[in-house]
């Protein structure tokens, strides 16, 4: 059952807001990915632009598969075998990835999580969310709530209180039919 907050989330995602919720190792902003309105809101207050793509997270693989190409069965196991759990692939995009999503790429960055406060997000909403850290621009992601509230003010349409995992940093990133390392 989805605790208040979870709800209040749900709300906010599906009326195009921003959220800020735990994830493995910084706190991270979300939105629907479908609503070029709520990405754009996100993306103005990150100060990011829209050509470097956006990370779509997950409970299951499932809500991702819209967004995707199946590559080879190798390069499937090759991601399933780390998920749920802390690892980022980058998959083919699907003819139905908004360019906002993918950026100048025709990839797409997807992680199915194993952190209890992500999986009960995209759970109670029903589908994946946006997920990038939560800070501006060249500053250092968010590590706490008030870190967040502090950078972000009055801008959030909701957070989602709970702990971060136990990461030291963000996601490693591997492209899925390589499985060469993107980001460390």
């Amino acid at each position: 059952m989805a605790t208040r907050p979870v709800r209040a989330a749900c709300t906010a995602l599906s009326l195009g807001g921003v959220i800020a919720y735990p994830t493995e190792a910084v706190w991270g902003l979300g939105c629907e990915p479908r609503n070029s309105r709520a990405v754009d809101k996100l993306l103005a207050l990150k100060h990011r632009d829209w050509r470097k793509g956006l990370i779509l997270v997950a409970a299951d693989f499932a809500q991702l598969e819209p967004f995707v190409q199946l590559p080879s069965r190798t390069a499937q196991r090759r991601a399933f075998s780390t998920w749920p759990g802390p690892s980022t692939w980058v998959f083919p995009a699907s003819d139905h990835t908004p360019m906002w999503i993918s950026g100048e790429r025709d990839s797409v960055a997807i992680r199915v999580s194993a952190h209890p406060v992500v999986q009960a997000l995209c759970r109670a909403y029903g589908g994946p969310i946006v997920s990038t850290s939560a800070n501006r621009s060249s500053h250092p992601p968010a590590r706490s709530a008030s870190a967040v509230r502090l950078a972000f003010r009055r801008s959030l349409d909701a957070l989602v209180p709970g702990a971060l995992g136990t990461l030291e940093g963000p996601t490693v990133i591997r492209d899925v039919t390589s499985g060469l390392i993107l980001r460390r």
